[in-house]
């Protein structure tokens, strides 16, 4: 009876609270949870009607008594009370919804967050139902959850690109070198690609459909081989609903400003890292992860900007929440890492 008391008050639990996705991860277990960021709210009563996936569905179809909203702005939170709603929804579907003790949570946040927006972070997660909170910034867990070896006396640089936000970061021994957080990620790819095809085609297209095309035929160089695909939307001028077939061209037009943004950071975070750090860097390459570091050719492109090589890791876009699950079950040896970069 006392070991399975233990057992359930040494519960722990990782999250990766994304701008557009939530993973949650538990030690032993793995990812259990990897849902849409999307919380959709009844007007009326304030009152939580759908999250994740299901209220996913309803961005851009809900009647005007219920709002489908995204709680999570460029990797911080926006709205509080819908974050926390959201928070114990998924702590609840983990763990279950009767517990006897509270369990463990480390989230994993953006490097650029500031004292304000971490204590909300801490707050949320306490008031969902967590009996401790600690905050443990992206780039870290990001390069844990790549096999990058970061307690080692070598310089190496991660590149973790998220829905909201792109994390850059040069680690050694177990610590951020020199970083830079960008406010830059694949929803505003997203909004790009909505605001050329409106300029282009004359379409108005919906965010979903915008996230759509780029994972289907988006790429960050031009392509020889042209993707293709009919999008739906309404027509500027006449307001009927109309379908135009665009190409991996239109997508790889739109983002170019959002990718120079992140490649202009990551050239910053270099001229920023001691010469000895450099060389590491310049010999072992940059790694990318995020969701979306699995756009088409973008390690190409940064490699040609950097002239440093890039690699993508192995599924990318479970790196930050399989690195935040090391930590929090390596709590000792991750504390400089945590107290020392929070």
């Amino acid at each position: 009876m006392v070991r399975w008391a233990q057992l359930m008050f040494g519960k722990k639990v990782a999250i990766d609270l994304g701008t557009t996705t939530v993973l949650v991860y538990i030690p032993k277990k793995g990812i259990v949870i990897n849902e849409p960021s999307v919380v959709a709210v009844s007007l009326a009563d304030k009152r939580v009607l759908a999250v994740g996936k299901e209220a996913k569905d309803m961005l851009g179809r809900t009647p005007d008594t219920i709002v489908a909203r995204r709680p999570l702005k460029d990797g911080v939170i926006a709205d509080y009370h819908t974050t926390e709603a959201m928070l114990r929804y998924f702590l609840n579907r983990a763990l279950g919804s009767i517990r006897l003790f509270r369990p463990e949570v480390m989230v994993a946040v953006p490097g650029g967050i500031t004292s304000t927006e971490r204590r909300a972070v801490i707050d949320a997660t306490i008031a969902a139902g967590a009996r401790a909170a600690y905050i443990i910034k992206e780039p870290i867990v990001a390069a844990i959850g790549a096999d990058i070896p970061i307690g080692s006396a070598s310089g190496h640089m991660i590149t973790d690109i998220g829905g909201g936000t792109s994390e850059i970061a040069v680690i050694s021994l177990g610590g951020i070198v020199s970083s830079a957080s960008v406010r830059i990620g694949g929803n505003k790819m997203d909004l790009a690609i909505q605001e050329h095809i409106r300029r282009k085609y004359g379409l108005a297209i919906g965010e979903r459909t915008a996230e759509d095309s780029k994972i289907r035929i988006g790429s960050a160089l031009y392509l020889e081989q042209k993707l293709e695909m009919d999008v739906k939307g309404r027509d500027m001028i006449t307001g009927l609903p109309r379908v135009v077939r665009i190409n991996s061209d239109d997508i790889t037009d739109a983002i170019q400003h959002e990718l120079q943004g992140i490649i202009d950071t990551m050239k910053e975070v270099l001229r920023n890292t001691p010469p000895e750090l450099s060389a590491d860097v310049m010999e072992k390459g940059v790694v990318l992860s995020g969701g979306t570091a699995q756009l088409r050719n973008l390690d190409r492109i940064i490699s040609e900007a950097t002239g440093i090589p890039a690699f993508v890791a192995d599924e990318p876009q479970y790196c930050v929440a399989k690195g935040t699950g090391i930590a929090l079950e390596n709590l000792e040896s991750y504390k400089r890492s945590i107290l020392g970069n929070s």
